[in-house]
């Protein structure tokens, strides 16, 4: 779990609520369902026709990334590095077959497998950097979804508050009206930049970090795998794995 993530929205939310509260407001006039549906309907409408489904889906798959952020450490994966080196040098390649089958990381199983099955180095890398890319760029493209939102929600929470202008001017006869009908015209703007600021925005720039994270510690296993595969000393394999931590 992310506990920096979680303490930024409870500070984020707490210094709204908090400043409202200091200046005499009540929490229940921060609370309007039409301007709600306005935003996070319009926006994500608006997200839903410019996205692809498979792009759509895996933001939502990684969207719960930013507050549980798989482990990528880069020194134990140096020390399994080093220590297949030495099961290779000492056993061959077939004798990683067993640490193959027992990888959880899809990534590193397939690495592992490819070392495994005598594969030549540069093959190996050629097979594992494609998947890298296509991987990285797929993340990025989640992430970037969430920063479109953040960019459409401010502009569609200024039509919520221009139909509430709207709405109370076609009713200035009936001053009954005219309450909800400016509530939901500044509350809608609340929501829109609110919710760009407060979440949309940073979930895309958290979930570009993730993603480069993620490359970076993948670059790492394939430098590993290769290096392991081009029958390299285990000492030499660790002093340039140990660039990473860098």
């Amino acid at each position: 779990m992310d506990f920096l993530s979680i303490l930024g929205v409870i500070i984020a939310l707490g210094a709204i609520l908090g400043g409202n509260a200091m200046e005499g407001g009540h929490i229940d006039s921060l609370l309007n369902g039409p301007a709600m549906v306005i935003v996070v309907g319009g926006t994500v409408g608006a997200i839903l026709l410019q996205t692809p489904l498979s792009v759509f889906m895996h933001a939502m798959r990684l969207a719960g990334t930013v507050f549980f952020t798989p482990k990528h450490q880069i020194k134990p994966a140096i020390a399994k590095m080093v220590g297949w080196s030495n099961i290779a040098r000492k056993e061959g390649l077939l004798g990683l077959e067993a640490a193959a089958e027992n990888e959880d990381d899809l990534f590193i199983r397939k690495g592992m497998q490819l070392l495994v099955d005598g594969s030549e180095p540069e093959v190996i890398r050629n097979i594992l950097e494609v998947e890298l890319e296509v991987g990285e760029q797929h993340d990025l493209q989640a992430a970037k979804m969430f920063e479109s939102m953040g960019g459409y929600s401010p502009t569609i929470g200024i039509i919520g508050a221009v139909m509430g202008l709207i709405h109370v001017m076609q009713n200035l006869a009936d001053p009954s009206k005219l309450g909800s009908g400016i509530a939901t015209a500044f509350v809608a703007t609340i929501y829109g930049v609110g919710l760009a600021n407060l979440f949309l925005l940073p979930f895309g720039s958290k979930m570009k970090a993730l993603a480069l994270a993620k490359s970076h510690y993948r670059e790492l296993i394939i430098e590993g795998v290769v290096s392991i595969a081009e029958g390299e000393n285990p000492r030499n394999i660790e002093s340039k794995l140990q660039g990473f931590l860098n």
